[in-house]
């Protein structure tokens, strides 16, 4: 799997991690930004299809 790097305001670091961890919503912060991601982008593609702009 490639690794990707990215700069986060520490606002946003701090929060994600407030989900991490043993007992909640992700196991680490790979898990929590690739969820993230994915959630982002099934959003756009109903955007996209809404607007036409996607071939079913």
């Amino acid at each position: 799997m490639p690794k990707v790097s990215v700069d986060i305001p520490q606002e946003l670091l701090a929060d994600l991690n407030k989900h991490v961890g043993d007992d909640k919503k992700f196991v680490n912060q790979s898990d929590a930004i690739r969820t993230a991601i994915r959630k982002m982008l099934d959003m756009m593609d109903d955007i996209d299809r809404r607007h036409g702009r996607m071939d079913d």
